[in-house]
């Protein structure tokens, strides 16, 4: 049996953004188009995707009751409205 190792996939996220200015992620679009809407955010931290390596803000999510990570990877420089991107870790065969 083959462990399955997990990569980076960045995916598109409309976010909302909350009277003090946190970016709150609303729904996740997947690689094949289907969106999932994020039933709520329970924690917002600075840490590493230990899986699929990288670092970045990452946000506890909940989606049809489970809970999963979302990360927001800053860009390294900041230009025009390119703040950086979204990422979620994915195992693969």
């Amino acid at each position: 049996m083959t462990e399955s190792k997990p990569i980076k996939v960045y995916v598109p996220v409309d976010v909302r953004f909350d009277e003090n200015g946190r970016m709150l992620p609303h729904i996740i679009i997947w690689e094949d188009g289907e969106k999932y809407e994020i039933d709520r955010v329970t924690d917002i931290r600075p840490a590493p995707a230990m899986k699929a390596g990288g670092q970045g803000d990452r946000y506890t999510i909940w989606i049809g009751g489970k809970q999963s990570y979302l990360f927001f990877e800053r860009a390294a420089t900041v230009t025009g409205c390119n703040l950086g991107r979204w990422f979620v870790e994915r195992r693969t065969a």
